[in-house]
């Protein structure tokens, strides 16, 4: 079977839900949802994320880097030397590899994504 084309407007698969691990939790975990709209072997994954106001520590690997929009609400994100940059509706960011710091939900957020995870 080819490979489909990926448009945001067509409905998005079903949605699987998580929280950050309690040893990366700062305060209650919120509910995160990810619909994931595109895969790819080579570690490639394009989708939609939401999650309720909360904060958690974050570690990405040396490959994985993230693209981001936001579509609604407000985040922050704080490197481990202390600077904070604050997302909402209509920026976008990346995460790049090997970033660690905190990631904070201030108001529920809902974000398109673009994540590069290859295999080791």
């Amino acid at each position: 079977m080819p490979p489909r084309l990926v448009h945001f407007a067509d409905p998005l698969p079903p949605p699987a839900t998580d929280r950050p691990a309690p040893e990366r939790a700062l305060g209650p975990s919120p509910l995160r949802t990810t619909w994931e709209a595109y895969a790819a072997a080579d570690g490639l994954s394009i989708g939609e994320w939401a999650c309720e106001p909360g904060a958690w520590r974050i570690a990405f690997h040396d490959r994985r880097h993230e693209f981001f929009h936001v579509l609604e609400g407000r985040l922050r994100i704080v490197d481990e030397d202390g600077r904070a940059r604050e997302f909402g509706a209509g920026d976008a960011g990346v995460i790049p590899a090997g970033f660690r710091g905190t990631f904070e939900v201030l108001a529920a957020v809902r974000k398109r994504y673009v994540m590069i995870d290859p295999p080791a």
